[in-house]
């Protein structure tokens, strides 16, 4: 594969085929997936088109306003998303927009006030896009571990709240682990960066002509803001998901 060659529409065919072995597995496995797969390769495929085309036409505006504007449109369907994962915490979306919005606001802020992007549509968006992609899978990881936790280890938190703790103390190793939890595949993702996994965006520069010292400076931010964005997020979400387990009387629900 390089910058010359040309995906035409016969190979993209054959290529998606390959989406034909996750259904098999599926199906043969009876893990009731078939629905959601196809589902989802459908909306890649209207969204990925869509989106082609918009970013094309935004990247020529050069509008701060409208870039920003992109931004939380992202954030949103990211929290959406998210949510759906914690479909037992009140007010998911809520909290999973907050905690991404200012993961993503903070590490931004960082990359654009140090220099190190500007910004400008061609920049902010493909960088936010990667920040808010990973708050999201860390997020939904959170919310399910909260979910399992809170139900296995009920008895254990009643019994703090017996004894007269408050439910934050009664929580704290519940919330420690469902941080932890949203973070590791970041952080093991860090760990094998370049030894099991190429980094993408330095593969990309490099192919495009960009010297490698530049690319690897590159995706070293890459990697530093992603893990920075996947901490404050996840953090976020869990001490404010945390108390929705709990009524107003401070009993676990």
């Amino acid at each position: 594969m390089n910058g010359g060659n040309t995906l035409n529409v016969s190979s993209l065919v054959i290529a998606s085929s390959l989406v034909l072995i996750s259904l098999l597995f599926s199906y043969f496995q009876k893990l009731k997936l078939e629905k959601d797969t196809i589902v989802g390769v459908i909306r890649a495929i209207i969204q990925l088109t869509i989106v082609g085309y918009l970013l094309d036409y935004i990247f020529g505006l050069k509008n701060p306003l409208f870039t920003f504007c992109l931004l939380i449109f992202m954030i949103f369907n990211a929290s959406f998303n998210a949510a759906k994962r914690g479909k037992k915490i009140k007010n998911g979306v809520v909290i999973s927009f907050i905690s991404i919005a200012v993961g993503t606001s903070i590490t931004l802020s960082i990359l654009v006030f140090s220099g190190a992007i500007k910004f400008r549509p061609y920049e902010v968006i493909p960088v936010g896009g990667m920040i808010i992609s990973n708050s999201m899978v860390a997020l939904g990881l959170c919310y399910r571990q909260l979910n399992l936790d809170f139900k296995n280890k009920r008895q254990e938190v009643e019994t703090k709240l017996s004894l007269g703790a408050d439910i934050l103390p009664s929580s704290i190793e519940i919330i420690r682990d469902a941080i932890k939890t949203g973070m590791l595949p970041t952080i093991d993702s860090t760990k094998t960066l370049g030894i099991v996994s190429l980094p993408g965006m330095m593969t990309g520069l490099i192919l495009a002509g960009t010297p490698p010292v530049q690319a690897i400076r590159y995706q070293i931010m890459v990697t530093f803001m992603i893990l920075s964005t996947t901490a404050i997020s996840s953090f976020m979400a869990c001490y404010l998901a945390y108390s929705k387990f709990f009524n107003k009387r401070k009993q676990l629900l």
